[in-house]
């Protein structure tokens, strides 16, 4: 007999269930701070056999940065599962990244560019040829 009901979504109907769903139910079940603190250890340990110094906090931005990227979720539903109070707080997970910046600078000198070679230019005043004033400019061949 498993040793909890299976987890939503990961084991419901037919087929292999997944391996460690009883024990975190389990967890689960003993609160958030047995969760917590069980978590933390994990991080620990694995931290201790890659050299590395990650954290729970490290995970949560992580998660929140993936999520706030996500365009199917909606930036008020990321605020809720993080617990913020106000929706300014998490959009301190959206700043663009450089690639993004240099991509929307090249867009738009592309559309000021499209925009001006579709603009006409002006008829010469009379009394004026457009050949000289284009060779006082320096527009055209030479």
């Amino acid at each position: 007999m498993p040793l909890a009901p299976a987890l939503p979504g990961r084991n419901a109907g037919p087929g292999p269930r997944w391996p460690h769903s009883a024990a975190l139910v389990d967890l689960a079940a003993a609160g958030p701070a047995a969760a917590y603190h069980a978590a933390h250890r994990m991080f620990e340990r694995v931290n201790a056999g890659l050299g590395a110094d990650w954290t729970l906090h490290d995970l949560r931005h992580t998660a929140a940065y993936r999520m706030s990227r996500d365009p199917r979720l909606p930036l008020v539903d990321v605020q809720w599962v993080l617990g913020h109070a106000s929706l300014t707080t998490t959009q301190i997970y959206l700043p663009p990244t450089d690639y993004e910046v240099i991509q929307n600078v090249l867009a738009h000198h592309a559309q000021t560019e499209a925009a001006r070679a579709e603009r006409a230019a002006p008829p010469p005043a009379p009394g004026y040829q457009p050949e000289h004033l284009d060779l006082l400019f320096g527009r055209g061949s030479r």
